[in-house]
């Protein structure tokens, strides 16, 4: 099967596309490679794949993957890698990400997260691609006070502009899938963590901080729940939908671990696995911050029979011996 991956040089993107390639799928990758953080762990990543980036060409072939450098909100480019490529399943990962950063650079989440969203089932329209996956989020919730979170809550009080673009791409694709027959699922990712992982995410910030005898900011003072799911839990549950494709033309899937962590236990456990102990300024919540996070993923149990199985201490110790490696650090 051909699939195209859209934020391809991302966290998940980089780990769904080694999956893929391993399980000897032909993938066709697109990222814009922006500077939301730092662009060498992108280049970084591409280059684990097999693609020696340079900055003056466009497109990289190896092997069986395929890297295009190309902005979803660059619908005339897209429009032509589609045409050419002719995939037979879209997976959309691109996506400005971050609930703070949407409170200072809302511009960025409508552009990629709304418009580019939309040029891209656009194109599976056009292009007569009728299976459709996209990342949503757990920011979807919002306001929800029930836990755990379930697909059946009711998601209309998103508290960030992050939340809402998302919402909005759920409701985008619901229309294309009622219109167009377009079989699109939505997953509804919670605090993905792991090996390569995102430099503005708390443990990646954490775990920096502490190596560095840096002061750390903890949020409402640490009573915050967050259902840290680890990376290769959230590459399993999409490539089980991909590998049995949906009979339903919409649904949302939760992918989280199913088992929340306190925020302060979170910071414990990164503790011992550094044998140091953190610096910490406690702070009130942030304006657009979730309280509480926890996924029932039960639905994806019962059409996949998958469920996230990864704890904490492991997957916290293996992003620490990446970290080490990749930033060649001494214990």
């Amino acid at each position: 099967m051909k699939i195209l991956v859209t934020g391809s040089a991302g966290f998940i993107g980089f780990h769904l596309v080694n999956k893929l390639l391993s399980e000897n799928h032909e993938v066709v990758g697109i990222d814009n490679l922006n500077t939301y953080y730092d662009t060498k762990l992108k280049i970084d990543r591409l280059y684990e794949q097999g693609v020696k980036y340079k900055s003056n060409k466009i497109k990289f072939k190896f092997r069986n993957y395929t890297f295009y450098e190309c902005d979803i909100v660059d619908n005339f480019n897209l429009k032509l890698i589609f045409k050419n490529e002719k995939p037979d399943l879209v997976c959309n990962l691109a996506a400005q990400a971050g609930v703070r950063y949407s409170l200072t650079n809302p511009n960025a989440y409508i552009k990629s997260n709304i418009v580019g969203f939309q040029n891209v089932i656009e194109c599976c329209k056009n292009f007569k691609i009728n299976n459709f996956l996209y990342a949503s989020s757990s920011s979807v919730y919002g306001a929800n006070r029930k836990l755990p979170f379930s697909t059946k809550d009711i998601t209309d009080s998103p508290i960030s502009l992050y939340g809402a673009t998302k919402k909005s791409n759920e409701l985008v694709a619901h229309s294309y899938s009622h219109l167009y027959n377009i079989k699109s699922v939505g997953l509804r990712f919670f605090t993905v963590y792991g090996p390569w992982g995102r430099p503005d995410m708390a443990l990646f910030l954490f775990v920096k901080a502490l190596i560095n005898d840096e002061k750390i900011k903890v949020f409402n003072k640490g009573n915050m729940l967050r259902d840290f799911t680890y990376i290769d839990d959230i590459v399993e549950g999409i490539f089980s939908i991909i590998k049995n494709p949906i009979k339903d033309p919409f649904k949302i899937y939760n992918i989280g671990n199913n088992k929340p962590v306190n925020l302060l236990d979170f910071v414990n456990v990164i503790e011992k696995c550094l044998d140091k102990k953190f610096k910490i300024e406690f702070k009130d919540i942030q304006p657009g911050d979730v309280k509480d996070t926890y996924a029932d993923v039960s639905g994806l149990y019962s059409d996949f029979k998958f469920k996230p199985k990864t704890n904490i201490e492991f997957g916290v110790r293996k992003f620490i011996d990446w970290y080490l490696n990749y930033y060649k650090v001494k214990k």
